[in-house]
């Protein structure tokens, strides 16, 4: 079972964890610079699809909307997070980690945990690697370094 475990943990993917950029179907990068999650259907864009549909809109003088879903483009935090909370309604994954974010930076870390954790158990990444940073700072948590070290098996698998 161990070599099993070991196998899947060190496999490389056949494409990254966030997969494709779904306007232009390139992969997106791991790096955070070069994607954006849009708030509204939670769909992370490459960086190059959103400029293209900004510099659209300027040139069109259209209202600032989502490259993807074409849903107006939150105006502040406050509407980000009711859009959040609309997709973690309907169990979207990237809507909890993100939720568990603003969670975390404003200090709930059990708020944070719970984000993360249901983000987790539907198999986002994303959440695994951040659960394991709790457990590994004891925020929001019991210390449990054989916690962290599953999370971040998960995060790696993908």
């Amino acid at each position: 079972a161990a070599e099993i475990h070991d196998e899947i943990l060190f496999k490389q993917p056949e494409c990254g964890d966030l997969g494709d950029c779904p306007i232009c179907c390139i992969p997106l990068s791991i790096d955070a610079q070069k994607s954006i999650l849009m708030a509204c259907c939670c769909k992370m864009v490459c960086v190059g699809c959103n400029i293209a549909n900004q510099k659209r809109e300027v040139q069109e003088s259209m209202e600032n909307k989502c490259p993807f879903c074409r849903h107006p483009a939150p105006y502040n935090e406050k509407e980000v997070k009711i859009n959040l909370m609309r997709r973690i309604e309907v169990n979207d994954p990237a809507a909890m980690r993100q939720m568990g974010q603003f969670c975390y930076y404003e200090g709930d870390h059990r708020g944070a945990f719970e984000n993360f954790s249901k983000g987790a158990e539907l198999g986002n990444a994303g959440a695994h690697y951040l659960l394991s940073s709790l457990y590994d700072k004891g925020e929001g948590v019991k210390k449990d370094e054989k916690k962290e070290v599953f999370h971040l098996e998960q995060a790696a698998i993908g």
